[in-house]
């Protein structure tokens, strides 16, 4: 796919698959001896917000995982069922700390931050971001790759009206668009894909990103949460419930991505959710996608994830 003049390839990590920097977590030296090979993949770090934020999962100060952690609780995985229910909660040292380090300005290759503001209200969300855009440019002349930048909206759909949203994400995409580098607005399949269509015509918004997580008990009718758990409350209830990533958000993805086509999306869609083997790229392609990212498949299906990247650079030639 290319954004600007820029090829960022047809396959993109799900934001934080390799942590913030690519440095990963302590379990993919273990799936590396099973073939874990991000090889091909364009890299998308972890989402950060502007302050530093505790969220659910411990951190060390410069973000990375600490082996002696083992398994986070905030994270369970069901390999058998194909599904990772996550309530990570956006934990990060903040977006000043993590610039400072000088990480993502030694990368080579093109790739996406990922920033979501995260306070109550809509105006001091968009301060949060004009904050975060003025921390960004301060920092920019120091990059050597070409960077983009996925704006996070995953979280702020869930209760909010349809029309307060697009209004947001507007507003968003103006501040953002001060950076001068290729926008992606990224949600979940929650978003109405009438909100898609007047989201993708603002001149900023380069492409779209769908989809994140779903929130426990959330599409009932397509998801069957006590039959995949066991259980009608949430495994991650003392963390306010989670989010599903894995296998049931293929086909909700699938058809979301051909409403969107069928509705006239202006932009490229980058479609993921539910990919546990190469094949499922092809299903993403028939709908009309334009790249795809991969996530869940590194916890569940790791022996599978670089012919997946094969598979896809193939069919989106």
């Amino acid at each position: 796919m290319k954004l600007r003049g820029i090829n960022f390839g047809p396959v993109w990590d799900a934001s934080g698959t390799q942590g913030f920097f690519g440095e990963g977590y302590p379990y993919h030296k273990v799936f590396r001896c099973i073939g874990l090979d991000f090889t091909g993949s364009t890299f998308v770090a972890k989402t950060m917000t502007l302050e530093p934020r505790k969220g659910n999962m411990r951190l060390r100060s410069d973000g990375t995982f600490p082996w002696w952690e083992g398994k986070p609780k905030c994270i369970v995985v069901r390999p058998l069922q194909g599904v990772v229910l996550n309530a990570v909660g956006l934990s990060n040292p903040g977006a000043e700390a993590l610039f400072r380090q000088k990480k993502w300005q030694k990368r080579w290759k093109p790739f996406f931050l990922s920033f979501m503001a995260v306070k109550e209200k809509k105006e001091e969300r968009l301060r949060e971001l004009r904050e975060f855009v003025y921390v960004f440019r301060r920092y920019m002349p120091e990059f050597s790759a070409p960077v983009g930048l996925q704006l996070n909206y995953s979280c702020p759909n869930v209760g909010l009206h349809v029309d307060e949203l697009i209004e947001e994400v507007y507003e968003g995409l103006s501040i953002a668009g001060k950076l001068n580098i290729p926008l992606v607005p990224k949600f979940n399949a929650l978003l109405p894909v009438s909100a898609a269509v007047k989201i993708a015509k603002h001149p900023s918004c380069d492409a779209l990103c769908v989809s994140n997580t779903i929130p426990w008990g959330k599409l009932p009718e397509r998801i069957d949460w006590q039959g995949i758990f066991g259980t009608a409350a949430s495994p991650l209830a003392e963390f306010g419930g989670g989010g599903l990533s894995g296998a049931p958000l293929l086909p909700i993805v699938i058809q979301w991505v051909k409403d969107a086509c069928a509705s006239s999306v202006e932009k490229p869609i980058n479609a993921g959710g539910g990919i546990l083997r190469s094949h499922d790229i092809d299903a993403l392609f028939s709908a009309g996608s334009s790249s795809v990212s991969i996530g869940s498949i590194v916890m569940l299906r790791p022996w599978r994830v670089q012919k997946t990247i094969r598979h896809a650079r193939g069919a989106f030639r």
